[in-house]
C-alpha cells in the first residue's frame, strides 16, 4: 500500500456537488434514525409544540429554537454522555448523524449554547414533567410499565458552586473573614493561616446549612458526596418500576435533604404518574397491564427506615419493604401504630418475596443511577437552581426510559451499542445456518463421520468467536 502525502491531499480538487446520500455515516447514525422514527410514530413534535405554544411570542424577535429540537438536544446530552449545554451545542455542530437527528440542513447553523440556555429558562418545569409523562405513556404502550412495585433511592449531584464562595446567612461574611473575626475576638490580633486552621478545627458544626449559603446558588446545600468529599450538592431521587426497570418519577432536592423527607414527595408523585398513564391510554390491554391505583409495594434501603415513614406508608395502604438498621431494643410506649408498622415491615423483609424485592432494588435502582449520572455525564451539574437542575434531570431520565424501548424494539439501547451490531447479526446468521446444516448431517451420516465433519468444526469456530 502506497503512503499518501499531505501535499497531494492539498492539491486534490474538491467536488463541487455532493448528494446527501454520499455523506459519511457513523455507527451512531442508525440509532438516531430509529429513535427519530420512534418519536415521529407517536407525534412527539406535535405534542411538545402544543405544550410549549404559550411560551413563544407571536411577533418575530430573536430566532427561536423549536420545542422538538430543544428536547432532542437534551436527549443528546443523555445518549452522548455530555454534562453541559456548551458540549451539547458543540457535539451537535460536529456530527452529521446528530444534525440529521435534529433535522438540520447541511447549510443550516446548529443552535448556540446560549439559545439552548434561553429556551430552558423560558419553558416551565411543568412542561418538562409533561414530556416525561409522555415517555411513560409510550413505555406503557410497549408493555414496559407495570406500576405495582416501586423501588426508591437517591444520589447526590455535585452543584455548580464552590465551597470557597459560601457566606454567612446572618452577616454576609466570607469563610476566611468570619474566622479572622473569631480570632480577633479570642485575642489574636493578626492571626496566621496556621492559627486560623487550628481555630477552625476546634469548631463544631462548621459546615451547617443553617449558617452558610452560596450566594450564586442558594438552593444547593453542603453535604458529603459519594466519594467522601464535602461539597455543595443536590439530591436526585428515583422511583423505579422493579418489574421493568423504568423510572416512573424523579425529584430534586437540596443535597442535605433526608431520605425520610424526600420519599414523601417522590412516592406520591410516582403514584400520580402511574394513575395518569393508566387513565390517559385508550388501549384496554395497556390499562390492564398498568396498575391504575399506583404502587402497592415500596422497596427502599435502611436510610428510609423511620417510624413516621412506615406509618405514612401503612396509612396509604402501601406495603413497605424497607431494610431495617440495627437500633437495638426498642420501646413502644404510646406508639401502637408505629410499633405495628415496624413489625409488619420486619416480617415482610425477612420473607422470600421481600428478599427478592430487595435484590431487585439493588439491581434496577443502581442501574438507573449508573446510566443517568455516570455514563450519562450528570454526576456534576453545570446549572444553578433546583428548577433548572430538575428540568435537565427529567429529560435525562426520559432518555433513559426511551433507551428501554429502543433495546426492546431494536436490540440496542444506546448509540455505542450499535458499534458491534453488524458483527452480532452476522454471527447470529452463521449460527442459524450451521444449526440447520448440523441437523441435516445428523440425519444423514453416522456419528463417526459427524465428528470429523467440516460443518461441526466451523460451528466450534463460530461459537468461539461469538464468545
Amino acid at each position: 500500500m502506497a503512503m499518501g502525502r499531505r501535499a497531494e491531499q492539498r492539491q486534490a480538487q474538491e467536488e463541487f456537488w455532493i448528494a446527501h446520500t454520499q455523506w459519511p455515516r457513523t455507527v451512531a447514525h442508525p440509532f438516531y434514525q430509529r429513535l427519530n422514527q420512534l418519536l415521529e410514530e407517536r407525534g412527539f413534535d406535535e405534542f411538545v409544540e402544543g405544550q410549549c405554544e404559550r411560551f413563544y411570542a407571536e411577533a418575530m424577535g430573536r430566532p427561536s429554537l423549536t420545542p422538538g429540537r430543544y428536547f432532542r438536544l437534551l436527549l443528546i446530552g443523555y445518549f452522548e454522555g455530555i454534562e453541559g449545554e456548551r458540549g451539547i451545542a458543540w457535539r451537535a455542530a460536529d456530527s452529521l448523524a446528530l444534525r440529521q437527528f435534529l433535522e438540520l440542513g447541511l447549510t443550516e447553523p446548529p443552535p448556540d449554547h446560549s439559545t439552548i440556555s434561553r429556551t430552558r429558562r423560558l419553558i416551565a418545569v411543568e412542561t418538562h414533567q409533561a414530556i416525561f409523562r409522555w415517555v411513560l405513556e409510550l413505555l406503557a404502550e410497549k408493555g414496559l410499565l407495570k406500576g405495582k412495585t416501586v423501588g426508591i433511592d437517591g444520589t447526590t449531584l455535585e452543584a455548580n458552586a464552590a465551597m470557597r464562595s459560601i457566606v454567612r446567612r446572618d452577616t454576609g461574611e466570607g469563610y476566611e473573614e468570619f474566622l479572622r473575626r473569631l480570632a480577633e475576638e479570642s485575642g489574636i490580633a493578626t492571626p496566621t493561616r496556621e492559627q486560623l486552621a487550628k481555630l477552625d478545627r476546634k469548631r463544631a458544626k462548621k459546615g451547617s446549612n443553617d449558617d452558610w449559603v452560596n450566594p450564586h446558588d442558594p438552593e444547593a446545600e453542603i453535604t458529603q458526596l459519594k466519594d467522601g468529599r464535602t461539597h455543595l450538592a443536590y439530591k436526585a431521587e428515583h422511583a423505579v418500576d422493579l418489574e421493568t426497570g423504568a423510572v416512573v418519577a424523579v425529584t430534586v432536592a437540596g443535597g442535605a435533604a433526608g431520605d425520610t423527607e424526600t420519599i414523601l414527595e417522590t412516592l406520591p408523585q410516582a403514584g400520580e404518574h402511574i394513575a395518569e398513564v393508566a387513565c390517559a391510554t385508550n388501549n384496554e390491554e395497556v390499562g390492564e397491564r398498568v396498575h391504575p391505583e399506583g404502587p402497592i409495594e415500596a422497596v427502599t434501603d435502611k436510610g428510609y427506615h423511620s417510624n413516621d415513614t412506615l406509618t405514612a406508608l401503612q396509612q396509604a395502604k402501601v406495603r413497605s419493604y424497607v431494610s431495617e438498621p440495627d437500633r437495638g431494643r426498642r420501646r413502644w410506649q404510646d406508639k401502637p401504630e408505629a410499633r405495628q408498622a415496624v413489625y409488619d415491615n420486619r416480617r415482610r423483609i425477612h420473607g422470600e418475596h421481600g428478599k427478592q424485592l430487595l435484590r431487585y432494588r439493588g439491581e434496577f435502582l443502581e442501574r438507573s443511577f449508573a446510566h443517568a449520572y455516570e455514563t450519562g455525564g450528570m454526576r456534576r451539574v453545570y446549572l444553578r437552581g433546583q428548577a433548572n437542575v430538575l428540568k435537565r434531570v427529567l429529560i435525562h431520565l426520559g432518555g433513559f426510559n426511551l433507551s428501554l424501548i429502543m433495546r426492546r424494539r431494536f436490540g440496542k439501547g444506546t448509540p455505542r451499542g450499535w458499534q458491534g451490531f453488524s458483527a452480532d447479526a452476522l454471527l447470529m446468521g452463521l449460527q442459524f445456518w450451521i444449526a440447520i446444516l448440523v441437523r441435516v448431517a445428523q440425519e444423514s451420516t453416522s456419528p463417526q463421520m459427524l465428528r470429523s465433519s467440516p460443518v461441526v468444526r466451523v460451528t466450534i469456530v463460530v461459537r468461539f468467536a461469538a464468545q
